[in-house]
Parts: C-alpha cells; structure tokens; sequence
C-alpha cells in the first residue's frame, strides 16, 4: 500500500500521461479550437450586427435629409433593399380609398414595368398588410391564402417581408421586400431591421409631407395674391378668371379647370372657361345647378371632391362629357351670405391621385380670396360709376345753364334783329342761322336727359342707356370695351319697339364678336335720323367663306320685321361689318 501511494498518490496525472503521451495532448487542443472557433464566430456577428447597425443608423441619416417626398420615398426603399438584401423592394402609399395610392419599386427596370402593366393597387398579399398592418414574413408567397400569382412578365418572387409606415399613429403605406439573396429566407433580425427604418422613414415621410404643405400654401398664397392685384389694378374680370384658371391648374397638376358663372335669375349655371382634357365638350355648357358636380359646390356651399366624375351620382343632367377624367373637386367662388360669384372646378386624368386635403384646403382659401378681390373691384367700380354719374350732372347743370340758355338768347337776339335787315338773301341767312340754334339747342337738351338718365332696368331706361349698359356687359366676355359712337335724339325720336330690336341685334353682334371672331377691337355706331342704323365692326377673322353664319338669320329677321335691311359683310383688311338699318317714323 505504501509503495502505490507513494507511485500515484502524490502525481496520478503523470504516470497516466505516461501511459498514453498523445491522447493527453489531443483533448485539451481540440477544446481550444473549438473554443476560439466560436469566439471567431461571436466576433464575426458582433461585428456584421456592428455594421448592419451603422447602416441602419446611417440610412436613417439618409432617408432623413429628403424635403422632397417622391425622393424621399425612393430613397427609403433602396435603403431597406440594401439592409435586408433584397433583390427588390417598393413602397405603397395607402389612400384615402384604402388602396394603393402610389407605388415606388426598386429593382424593376422601366421596361419590365412597362411590360408588366399597371401597378399594384392593393389586392393579394399586397392587400394583406392594408387590412392588417402589422409585419409579414413569408418563406413563400404562394403559399399564403390571398395570394393568387404574379401577372405576366412579372419577375419570379418568392420570399416576402412586409412592414407598414406609420405616421403619427395613421398607416402611410407599407414597405415590401422579396427575394433575399443567396436564396435564405428572411430572418427576425431583418424583419426588426426593417421595423426600425419603418419608423425612421414615417419621421421623414412625415417632415417631408410637411415641407410640401408649407410649398403649397406658399404657391397658393402667391397666385391669390396675383389675383388680387389683377382685379384691383382695373383688369377685365374675364382675363382675371383666366389668370385664376392658368394658376390653379399650374399649381393642382389638374388635367382640365372648368368656371362656371350662375345665370341671372335661374338656377342654372353656364361654363365661361374651359381649358385642358375635353375642355371643348364642357365650353359654353349650361347646367342646373341641382344635377351637376360644380352644382353641388354651391349647394353644399363648400368643397365638393369626387374619386372618379364619371361615376359621380351627383351628376344627372347634361351630355357626356367626363371621358377620360378621375379624380375631381369643385369649390365655390363666394359665399352665400356676399353672392356666389361662380364655381371652380379641377379634374386630374383618369388613374390619377385623389385630390388630398393638403391640395384642397388651400384651394378653399384660393378661390374665397378670389370672391373677396372681385367684390373689392366691383366696390371699386361702383365707386367710379358713382363719380361718373355725378360728373354727369354736373356737365348737365352747366350745359343746362350755360350754353343751351345762350343759345336761347343768341337766337332770340337774332330773331329780333331780322326787322333791321332789308336784304331779303341776308335775313334769310339769319332765320336759317337761328334754325341751327334751335336744333343745336334741342341736340344739346337730348344729351343732358342722357346724361341725367338712371338705369334700373331695361325697359326703364332710353336706348343711349341701354347701349351703354350692353356694351359694358360684352366688355366682361370681350376682354376689352369696345368704342362705341351715338349721333342723334335716340331717346326721343326711336319708338321702343325699334329700341328694344337695336338693342337686341346689338347684344347678339357682340356675343359673336366674341365667340368667333377673336377680335382685338370693335366699333359700335348707333345714328338716329331719318332711319335708326347700327354698325357694328370689328377686326377679327372674318365671316367665313360661302355666306353667312346661321346665327346672323335672327338679325336679318328682325330688321325685315321693321321694314329695314341687314347686311354682314368680310372687310377688305379684314375682319366683320355688320349693318342693321331700319326706317324711323316721322315726326
């Protein structure tokens, strides 16, 4: 006994290592490669989490310098196919709709996404993550229940990864990834990658959201104030109304702007501007009020939009006219309480993004600084006319006082002087001279009732009034006033049937001036002495060749009725001349 504790009591190690030298050996080596191969591995993770994290923290950094939104969106894609790595990758913008707004993809080249056709709006798995908004990762998409395949020419996709983009609490979209490379599924880490930029991108969507309202408005707020300046400087209301159209079509990117005006004393409204996609098929429509889309801005007496105009259950009356067009909004010109003044309204291409409150609360305010601008003007006018009239009365009073009573005396100095004259060829001089005194007199009486006269109506006021009052009316569609020159006693020798067919052929020969003959001028001539003759030129393209217009057969017609004569002729260089002559009684 005490020979083996003395062998192995004190060592026991050693005499095993005798026994078996390269076993001993072997054991302890293969533990420490295993040992450094893990902390290899644990290093290598450490340090592929270290970069992925710098990545991440780096396309946050990225994603966050955007102020435009179509670049920001695109580059938060490109940014989660390069963290997850994803073959491809988009973002789908959810509408108001709950479907697909927009779609960004990467990865796509524009021939296959013109191939494929049109994008995504929100049906499949795509769908999937709009009802339910929370993440998806599927090892394959067939395999899903709302899948049901690809359309053709479509890239072949398996893997899926799928987050949604919240903004304050709203779902903005979603992100969608497929296809990682090397052919592995996605993981949990990449799902919480992508979850993590999902958040950093709704803080960038939602700066650069932001940024364009604060551009719009500021664009909004330019064009009113051109607006404004437009109709207080003096300019016609209808080249102020195109340069409201010009800037809201500008500004909303609409693909058609249409104003209409209410028609006086009906409810009807009647199209004055139409330009852009069928801008034709809507020029010079009336419309009732109560079946119409830019109808229901002025019963709402507010914003009226529309996903798709062609659908639109508020529109029963008129003719097809909304082929082509989509999204749509009418806003009022004016209120209730201060007169609707008109309705605007903006229409985008069929497949075109809905008009988003961010477009159509400016849009409010930009058509009610335009119905405060115009009633300003037309204070403004009302003040002119005001002091015009008075000036009137006052050149009345001073024609009245002044020349017609020396004339009065003139001639009755004359009238009594003839006794001295004994040259029979002299006194009659005298006597025709003291006839001109006399027509003078009464020439002069004729234009201070004109002068005096008020208007309060058509049937109320004489045919100088009237002219002027018709005239004034076709400067708003003209874009300028015509010169207009009146010879004679209108108001005393022209009986008011003649009166009230002069005035008629006269509205009518202005309306065509301004229709069809895209005239920089027009004359209008009005005499009164042994016939009533109006002439009305102008100096655009002319009547067309082979004869009159049909709309001219009511002026000849008229004419004939009173015994009088209608004639339209091209001018020599160039242009109209409308005659319209008819015999007056004698006195």
């Amino acid at each position: 006994m005490s020979t083996l504790v003395r062998g192995f009591g004190r060592h026991p190690w050693r005499n095993a290592v005798d026994a078996d030298p390269v076993g001993a050996t072997q054991v302890p080596r293969l533990r420490l490669d295993e040992l450094l191969d893990e902390l290899q591995a644990r290093l290598d993770a450490a340090r592929g989490t270290r970069d992925r994290i710098h990545s991440l923290l780096e396309a946050v950094l990225a994603v966050g310098r955007d102020l435009e939104l179509s670049q920001a969106l695109r580059h938060i894609v490109e940014a989660a196919v390069t963290l997850v790595d994803a073959e491809y990758g988009a973002l789908g913008v959810v509408g108001d709709d709950r479907r697909l707004s927009q779609f960004v993809p990467v990865g796509v080249s524009e021939d296959q996404v013109k191939r494929i056709g049109d994008l995504p709006s929100g049906h499949g798995v795509l769908g999937e993550l709009i009802r339910h908004p929370e993440p998806l990762r599927l090892d394959r998409i067939a395999d899903h229940p709302a899948s049901y395949g690809f359309p053709a020419d479509h890239p072949p996709m398996s893997t899926f990864l799928g987050v949604p983009i919240r903004i304050r609490g709203k779902v903005f979209g979603n992100l969608y990834l497929t296809e990682k490379r090397g052919g592995a599924g996605f993981d949990a880490e990449d799902e919480s990658v992508l979850a993590t930029l999902a958040v950093a991108a709704g803080v960038a969507i939602d700066n650069a959201r932001l940024y364009a309202q604060g551009r719009l408005r500021e664009r909004w707020l330019a064009a009113s104030a051109e607006v404004t300046s437009k109709l207080l400087s003096g300019s016609p209301e209808p080249e102020v109304l195109d340069l409201l159209v010009s800037r809201a079509t500008e500004i909303s990117g609409a693909d058609l702007a249409v104003v209409a005006r209410p028609l006086p004393a009906t409810d009807e409204l009647e199209v004055r501007i139409a330009v852009g996609l069928g801008e034709r098929r809507h020029q010079d429509l009336v419309v009732p009020v109560r079946g119409s889309f830019v109808g229901a801005a002025i019963l709402t007496g507010g914003l009226v939009t529309s996903a798709d105009v062609q659908t639109d259950p508020r529109i029963t009356a008129g003719p097809p006219r909304w082929e082509g067009l989509g999204p749509a909004v009418a806003v009022p010109i004016g209120t209730d309480e201060h007169g609707v003044r008109g309705v605007l309204m903006l229409a985008r291409a069929a497949g075109s993004p809905l008009f988003g409150e961010d477009e159509s609360g400016p849009l409010l305010g930009f058509a009610g600084q335009a119905a405060v601008a115009m009633e300003l003007a037309e204070r403004r006018r009302d003040s002119e006319q005001i002091a015009l009239l008075q000036d009137r009365d006052r050149i009345a009073r001073d024609l009245h006082d002044l020349a017609v009573q020396r004339l009065f005396a003139t001639g009755m100095t004359l009238q009594g002087a003839t006794r001295f004259i004994e040259h029979p060829e002299a006194a009659d001089r005298v006597l025709r001279a003291i006839d001109d005194l006399d027509e003078t007199a009464r020439t002069i009486r004729a234009t201070i009732f004109g002068l005096r006269l008020r208007t309060t109506g058509p049937a109320a006021s004489g045919l100088r009034g009237r002219v002027t009052e018709t005239v004034e009316r076709a400067a708003r569609t003209l874009g300028f006033t015509p010169a207009v020159r009146m010879t004679g006693l209108l108001d005393v020798t022209v009986p008011g049937p003649v009166a009230d067919a002069a005035v008629a052929v006269l509205e009518e020969a202005l309306s065509n001036a301004a229709r069809h003959a895209s005239a920089g001028s027009v004359q209008v001539s009005l005499t009164a002495g042994a016939d009533l003759t109006l002439t009305v030129t102008d100096d655009g393209v002319g009547l067309p060749e082979g004869g009159r217009r049909s709309g001219l057969t009511n002026l000849a017609e008229r004419a004939t009725a009173l015994g009088g004569t209608f004639t339209a002729d091209r001018r020599p260089g160039g242009g109209t001349e409308l005659v319209w002559r008819v015999p007056l009684p004698t006195p």
